[in-house]
Parts: C-alpha cells; structure tokens; sequence
C-alpha cells in the first residue's frame, strides 16, 4: 500500500478481534517513511469511542472503564461521537510494533511522553487499524523518570480473555523493547529536543472524521 501524504486525514481504529470497531479517532499525517508513521492532532479532533468511556470522563469515574471492559467482553458496546480534548498529540509508530510512542503538549509545551502498547497497524484505505492492549508507559518530558499505567485495567482486561495468551507475551516482550529505546535514547527519543519543540500546524484545520455514505455505515464495521 502506497505511503500516506504529509497533511492527509488518516483514521486510526482499534478493532477487536471479533472485526467490531472498538474506537476512531481522525488524525492528520506528518510524516510516512518505510521506518515509521508520524501522525496528529490538536484538541477538536473528531473521535467515536465506547459510550461508557465517554460517559467515565464526563462523570470523572474512571470506574466505569471497567464496566466499558465488561461490555467488550460479551460484545455490547456501543460508539457515541467525541472529540480529542486539552492537548494536541504527536504519535510514532513502526511497522511490527506492538506500541507506539505519543507526546501529549499544552500550552506550556511538552507534557509527557506515553507508550502505548497495542497490536501491530494494518493499514487501510483512509488509515490504520490497531487494538490498544490497556497498559501504558509515562515517560517525563525530560525522559528522566517514568511509570507503569493502567496495569490494574491490564490484569481485569486478561481475566475477561480480552488480550489472550500470545498477545500478553507480545506485551511482555514489547515493554523491554520500549524500556531498551528509552534507556538507549533511539527511536523517537533520539530526536527529543525537535519533539520537544515541535507543535500543531496552525494552518492545518482540526481532522474530521469521514462521514458516512448516504444510508450507509463508515468503513466494514462501527460496533455498536
């Protein structure tokens, strides 16, 4: 598949195994090398996450992720529309990884830095499908110190055979790879100091999501 054009509105999906559309969110292309797929957004971004996610950040209730978990384990989820909030993000992700790298910026600049661990993207006609695997690296701006996150909703996700055997050991696998990038200063911490400076291209207006065919749905699957 041809490589995506600097500027373009890509779709990134998480899709559970079972093909249902887990989450979307519209992000715009930076750059797309055979090493790795640069791409993203600022606060206005359009989303469509799991209603009870939307719900758990409208009602600061991070307890209800979990009944969201629960309903993605008998697959009774629904979709409700959103939009990415409060910072831009800037997200790295190599062919074959089983995580990407994301900066999140506020005004003030650089926030933090975030692994995410998630399937390896399959490209798509308007973007990237993945599935996030729950637990999260936080990395300092200055890359000095860092945190596990989410292991709590990572042990449940297991429990409920949402992330199977061989996926957990990917996992597994990909923490040290990350921990190794970060310790060796490779990959996108190589180029810390532009990362740190870097910010939303003001020209580029706030990615929308594509709309769907009159009477149609978007894309194979929306869930819900």
């Amino acid at each position: 598949m041809e490589s995506f054009e600097a500027g373009q509105v890509v779709v990134r999906r998480d899709v559970y195994r079972c093909g249902r559309v887990w989450s979307e969110h519209a992000l715009r292309v930076v750059s797309d090398t055979g090493q790795a797929l640069v791409a993203a957004c600022p606060p206005g971004a359009e989303t469509r996450w799991p209603a009870l996610y939307v719900k758990a950040r409208t009602d600061g209730d991070r307890s209800v992720r979990t009944e969201a978990f629960d309903a993605l384990a008998t697959g009774t989820w629904e979709l409700a529309d959103a939009v990415w909030q409060e910072t831009e993000l800037l997200l790295w992700k190599q062919p074959g990884a089983w995580f990407s790298v994301n900066a999140f910026y506020t005004g003030a600049g650089l926030r933090n830095w975030y692994v995410n661990f998630e399937r390896p993207t399959v490209r798509t006609g308007d973007g990237f499908d993945t599935f996030d695997l729950t637990v999260d690296l936080v990395v300092g701006p200055d890359l000095a110190g860092w945190q596990w996150k989410d292991e709590d909703e990572y042990a449940h996700v297991r429990r409920l055979g949402i992330i199977t055997e061989a996926e957990h050991r990917a996992v597994e696998a990909a923490r040290d790879q990350a921990l190794a990038m970060l310790t060796e200063r490779s990959g996108p911490f190589a180029g810390a100091a532009a990362w740190t400076s870097w910010r939303w291209n003001p020209a580029w207006p706030a990615p929308r999501l594509p709309r769907p065919a009159q009477g149609g749905q978007r894309g194979a699957s929306t869930g819900g």
